[in-house]
């Protein structure tokens, strides 16, 4: 059958488990009421634990967002992803934690054929705050049929800071924040839960 094949079928099963909630004259399916209910209670229950981040808070949560979705090339602090809100954490993070440069600021975007380069560029910009002119040449992605069919309307941004000091800042502090999980401590996943 080949991987398209398989996605054709995954893709189908997603759009018939969708259509089964969303039929009109029909119930939700209880197990789907159950799921929306558990979120809510999730939600609500992580408000609580999170509460209000004090200054400490949010430089931990970048550090921790950029060692795992951050690029560890030398002489630039960047993150990739498509995900808006990810994207504003960390350029919000770099603007408050660093006292950064805004014109070494640069988005570079990863956007399909076909999707709309303009539109795509006015988002991330009004997303990041970071002007048009700081925008590098995007990158097109060429469509392949045997792949993925959904598409990222607005593609992938990816920020760049360049600036070496910042950059040996940001890595010293990952592994100021992991050295104590270097070695294995039985200790570790003892402490208290939210």
């Amino acid at each position: 059958m080949g991987y398209g094949g398989k996605f054709e079928d995954r893709q189908r099963a997603r759009e018939l488990r969708a259509e089964s909630w969303t039929l009109p004259g029909q119930q939700p399916h209880p197990l789907h009421v159950k799921k929306l209910a558990e979120m809510e209670r999730c939600k609500v229950e992580a408000e609580k634990c999170i509460g209000e981040l004090s200054d400490r808070d949010f430089l931990m949560s970048g550090l921790g967002l950029h060692a795992g979705e951050g690029s560890k090339t030398d002489r630039t602090v960047s993150m990739a992803n498509t995900n808006p809100v990810l994207v504003r954490i960390f350029v919000t993070w770099l603007r408050r934690q660093f006292m950064i440069d805004e014109s070494r600021l640069r988005v570079k975007l990863y956007l399909h054929e076909g999707l709309d380069l303009a539109a795509a560029t006015r988002f991330w910009s009004e997303s990041t705050e970071i002007s048009v002119s700081q925008f590098r040449e995007p990158y097109r992605a060429v469509a392949d049929p045997t792949r993925r069919h959904s598409k990222h309307v607005f593609g992938c941004a990816t920020v760049l800071y360049s600036c070496s000091t910042t950059h040996r800042r940001v890595m010293a502090m990952i592994e100021a924040v992991s050295s104590p999980f270097a070695i294995r401590d039985s200790s570790v996943g003892r402490a208290g839960h939210c």
